[in-house]
């Protein structure tokens, strides 16, 4: 039965809402684990210290979940029904996560050590595993009907997020790469998840075929979009709010949106980054900074926030497409506005 709301709630209202539904089915979920990948699941989610002793750290936005259950709601079903979607899209996130702060060396997430850094780069990479693993069988176990319809889609999603990941890795030693393969990449890596949170969500909520159509192409939208901010925090975003080492990903000579669009702007200050990124040697704090100035001063930082802009009208076109209920796209459109315009 569909949730009656009088008003639409803010973004920050619907992630709080979100949280509230997440955490106890997330919890239920890692706790059939096997101890040892309970323990690191347990330790990623901020529930528990490396010794297990119970901490209060963030779980992060869940910004994923929340579109899920929204999506259900919008197309007329209820959150109790999607809930176990949001769950299993959630654990296929964070599944991501622990494996991408291996591949990228980061040493900290959400303001603490990451799984890698306490208990060692093997152990990490089994407890994503455990996690993609728990994802499929949440969904696969709950007596649904949409349940397999579910499981394809999120096997689609996880397969993209995956091609994702590698295309990042091939780019960072690429001497020359086209925008159009950033894009492409970017919008496996992070717009494909997203995509399907809504989609799933959709499918569980009962959506007619072109709704479940037009949620996921909002979803994409908004995901690209979210990854362009993360690059741009990822540049020029504060640890102290980001949680994440401060230029980090200009270390490693990463080419993220913004960085490409400097790269191939055809610019002095493109050109200076080249040749900075085209180098060997380990990039000192100066030359991180300098690379910082030359992609702001390519038009790499312009370009990126003008994206973000034209990506959030593109999926709230599709937003009104879907013919949605009225006070849920509201709130579906407050959440777009968040994930699209953090402080970047």
């Amino acid at each position: 039965m569909t949730e009656v709301i009088a008003a639409p709630r803010t973004a920050s209202q619907v992630l709080a809402w979100s949280r509230e539904r997440i955490d106890p089915a997330l919890r239920a979920a890692v706790d059939t684990l096997p101890a040892a990948a309970r323990d690191l699941a347990g330790y990623h989610f901020g529930w528990w210290d490396e010794h297990g002793r119970a901490a209060d750290g963030s779980g992060g936005k869940a910004i994923r979940p929340a579109l899920t259950l929204l999506a259900a709601e919008a197309v007329g079903g209820g959150t109790a029904e999607a809930l176990v979607a949001a769950t299993a899209v959630e654990l296929v996130h964070n599944h991501s996560l622990v494996h991408d702060d291996v591949m990228d060396g980061d040493t900290t997430r959400r303001h603490r050590p990451t799984v890698w850094r306490v208990f060692g780069v093997n152990p990490a990479i089994q407890a994503g595993d455990a996690l993609l693993a728990l994802a499929f069988g949440v969904l696969a176990d709950c007596g649904r009907p949409a349940a397999v319809r579910g499981v394809r889609l999120l096997g689609i999603a996880t397969q993209a997020v995956v091609d994702g990941q590698l295309a990042d890795l091939e780019l960072e030693t690429a001497d020359h790469v086209e925008m159009a393969e950033c894009v492409r990449m970017a919008t496996a890596k992070t717009g494909s998840l997203m995509a399907c949170a809504c989609a799933v969500g959709a499918v569980f909520g009962g959506g007619r075929a072109e709704q479940v159509e037009h949620l996921s192409a909002f979803g994409e939208g908004v995901g690209l979009a979210f990854q362009h901010v993360d690059d741009l925090l990822g540049i020029w975003g504060d640890p102290a709010v980001t949680g994440k080492p401060s230029h980090a990903d200009l270390r490693r000579r990463k080419k993220s949106l913004p960085v490409v669009a400097a790269l191939t702007s055809g610019t002095a200050a493109g050109r200076e980054l080249a040749a900075l990124y085209l180098g060997r040697e380990q990039l000192s704090d100066v030359d991180v900074r300098r690379a910082a100035h030359l992609i702001d001063a390519a038009g790499g930082r312009a370009w990126s926030r003008h994206q973000v802009d034209m990506l959030l009208t593109g999926a709230l076109d599709h937003l009104r497409a879907a013919r949605l209920h009225p006070t849920t796209a509201e709130e579906l459109t407050a959440l777009a506005s968040l994930a699209s315009h953090r402080d970047h």
